[in-house]
């Protein structure tokens, strides 16, 4: 165990310091501070020493320079169990630093309030990241707290260590702040390199949840980012890594959608969707799509959730509901189930690149945010689809570009009907979407069918003639595309050209 003796303080947000000094205090530890924070602490212990006092140099440049000074560096690097390093701190009169606090400039609450770049340089740190990779660094001899978000644990360490801390903790706090260090470049990184083409790849994540496991029991699951700050978990047993996923392609779907809509969805597909005048409706004609599939699905609505369709939502099992808000009443009945995780959504951000592994490295891409509408369609059949038809067909199109390829999506009056996904041809795609339909004893005549691809023979349209749908809606770019138009025209079935492939492998 180390005697913490002298400590350096240097924090842009002061919340949460006053119980760290008071216990510093109380074991009669010196501290060193630099502006605002030695301002602020000298209310809670006059004996606090200015920075200023130990280099002989006052802040300069604006506050740009106040701690970049070998008496601050060299107490903070020098070996105790390196004689040569005792005897220089000696000679150059450099207190050593047995314990570091810092808490950076706030660099990326910058970059999302302003554009204003000459601001955002401003909140980039040096002194202070420099202060937390010299503490971490000699984390044989320091203790370095890189965050607010870990004084806490300081404050548990210093009561019931008095004041002294371990190798362990030491090594463990010095994780922490490589950690800290690395996201923050990382964020830095990537506010320079937000317009170039070629950027290289910078992720650092700082908080990480551990899953139950991964997508099977015998894999580990991590992850990575703030749950919190998108949901108010308010029932349920803990998420798992396909709660996740399915979470993720469920809010990625719905935020397509402004009236209210339901949908379910199971293993990163949606099985059910539908648009109506109220809750309730809109998640009966959901469930009608596939009330099989839907037996252990995530539920997403975009309205908040009311009782009449609470007590629909709570005759079936499933797994995860979200929705922005629920109901008097609506909470106690959801709670009913043991392990069914509900969850209030607080902001739906998302990132605007993907990414995903692949190989030895990596593949990002820019998020798919394009989403036609009917100003977009290209009607190319001498017969044009009614009004009814082409709201039937922005509808199905918005579903089909969220299922996975290659994918069909049959729909009629704003409800999904049926789709075929994953396949590995087009018209396999389309045969299954038709039998599941079937299967459900929907009537596809007058329903529409949506493609994320184009067709490359007429064999689709064939198809859709015999399950009596009247109107598509694909991409085109196929160089047999005028076989699929006569076929359509044969047939009086009309179609639209979008222009915009929308694959999901």
């Amino acid at each position: 165990m180390k005697k913490i003796k002298t400590a350096l303080i240097s924090v842009f947000y002061k919340t949460g310091i006053d119980r760290i000094v008071s216990l510093l205090k109380q074991n009669d530890v010196q501290i060193y501070s630099t502006g605002g924070t030695y301002d602020y602490i000298r209310a809670i212990d006059p004996t606090v020493k200015t920075v200023e006092s130990l280099t002989g140099y006052p802040s300069i440049l604006g506050g740009r320079v106040k701690t970049l000074h070998p008496k601050v560096f060299g107490g903070i690097l020098g070996r105790t169990q390196l004689e040569s390093d005792q005897r220089e701190m000696q000679q150059y009169d450099i207190p050593p630093f047995d314990l570091v606090i810092v808490d950076l400039y706030p660099f990326e609450e910058t970059v999302a309030n302003t554009d204003d770049a000459s601001a955002i340089i401003e909140k980039i740190d040096i002194g202070g990241i420099s202060l937390i990779r010299a503490g971490a660094k000699n984390f044989n001899d320091v203790l370095i707290v890189p965050s607010q978000k870990y004084y806490s644990e300081l404050i548990q360490l210093l009561e019931k260590q008095n004041g002294e801390t371990s190798l362990d903790d030491r090594r463990r706090f010095a994780m922490y702040a490589f950690g800290v260090s690395s996201h923050y470049d990382s964020a830095i990184y990537n506010w320079f390199a937000k317009d170039e083409d070629n950027k290289a790849m910078r992720l650092g994540e700082d908080q990480a949840f551990a899953l139950r496991y991964g997508e099977n029991p015998h894999q580990r699951g991590t992850f990575y980012g703030d749950l919190d700050a998108m949901f108010d978990k308010l029932h349920g047993k803990e998420l798992s890594y396909n709660n996740l996923l399915d979470l993720d392609a469920g809010l990625n779907l719905i935020r397509e959608f402004d009236e209210p809509t339901f949908a379910i969805l199971k293993h990163n597909n949606p099985c059910g969707l539908a648009c109506r005048a109220t809750v309730k409706e809109a998640y009966i004609a959901a469930l009608a799509g596939d009330p099989v599939s839907a037996f252990g699905g995530v539920l997403v609505c975009n309205r908040p959730i009311d009782l009449e369709a609470a007590e629909e939502i709570n005759k079936l099992f499933i797994e995860v509901i979200v929705a922005p808000n629920y109901e008097d009443g609506v909470l106690d009945l959801l709670f009913s189930k043991k392990n069914r995780v509900v969850l209030r959504l607080k902001s739906d951000p998302y990132k605007p690149q993907t990414v995903k592994t692949a190989l030895n490295g990596y593949l990002m891409q820019d998020r798919d945010l394009h989403t036609e509408t009917a100003a977009d369609f290209r009607v190319i059949t001498e017969k044009a689809p009614s009004e009814s038809e082409i709201n039937d067909m922005v509808f199905a199109n918005k579903i089909v570009k969220h299922s996975r390829s290659n994918a069909i999506v049959l729909a009629k009056g704003k409800q999904l009907y049926a789709s075929g996904i994953g396949q590995t041809s087009r018209v396999d795609a389309l045969r299954q979407a038709i039998e599941k339909a079937k299967t459900f004893n929907f009537d596809l005549k007058g329903a529409v069918l949506a493609s994320d691809a184009f067709f490359p023979f007429s064999d689709c349209v064939e198809l859709a003639h015999e399950a009596g749908i009247t109107a598509i809606v694909q991409p085109g770019g196929s160089v047999r595309d005028q076989e699929s138009i006569d076929s359509c025209n044969k047939h009086e079935i009309s179609m639209v050209f979008t222009g915009f492939r929308h694959f999901r492998h």
